[in-house]
């Protein structure tokens, strides 16, 4: 219990961080993402806590928004591949998860809250957040974003990579 007790604190701590944008509860998650800069994010708290979750990943504004029961519950800013490393689009699933985690590929790079959507090298992590693609083809998220996130996904989860956030959220996946 104290466990739990523990861990329900460290979420709210982490959801209430510097890396929120000013405080406008009267907003939507959906605008409120369009006001974040490089390195916010904003997570309701408030949200249900049951319930299929999904994100869908926007290249062309570089933001994420994680849905559940088909309501927007949170938004990130991201970075993600750069030019010649793009990060691909379709629609994925976290294939594995891992708190820890170093880059194989590039120079044994730390990878916090790594959740893998593909074997050939692209994953959501904790990562730098300049304010524009800059990654090898990975999505970075905002620290506490990235560990909030890992703690509602599962393997399986749907994630959602357009360059177009509307043709995305407007036909969301059905389980």
């Amino acid at each position: 219990m104290k466990r739990l007790i523990a861990l329900v604190f460290a979420v709210c701590a982490a959801a209430s961080g510097a890396a929120h944008p000013p405080r406008r509860p009267d907003l939507p998650i959906v605008e409120k993402a369009v006001r974040l800069k490089a390195g916010q994010y904003v997570w309701n708290t408030k949200a249900d806590a049951t319930g299929p979750v999904f994100l869908v990943v926007d290249l062309s504004v570089q933001r994420a928004l994680l849905y559940r029961n088909n309501v927007p519950i949170a938004a990130s800013t991201i970075s993600t591949g750069s030019d010649g490393r793009e990060t691909p689009t379709g629609t994925f699933t976290v294939l594995q998860k891992e708190v820890v985690h170093r880059s194989r590929t590039y120079d044994d790079a730390p990878m916090p809250y790594m959740q893998r959507l593909t074997w050939k090298g692209v994953s959501m992590h904790a990562g730098h957040l300049p304010g524009y693609p800059a990654s090898h083809g990975c999505i970075r998220l905002p620290r506490g974003f990235a560990k909030l996130l890992y703690g509602v996904t599962r393997l399986g989860t749907t994630v959602i990579i357009t360059d177009r956030m509307s043709s995305a959220a407007s036909d969301p996946p059905r389980d």
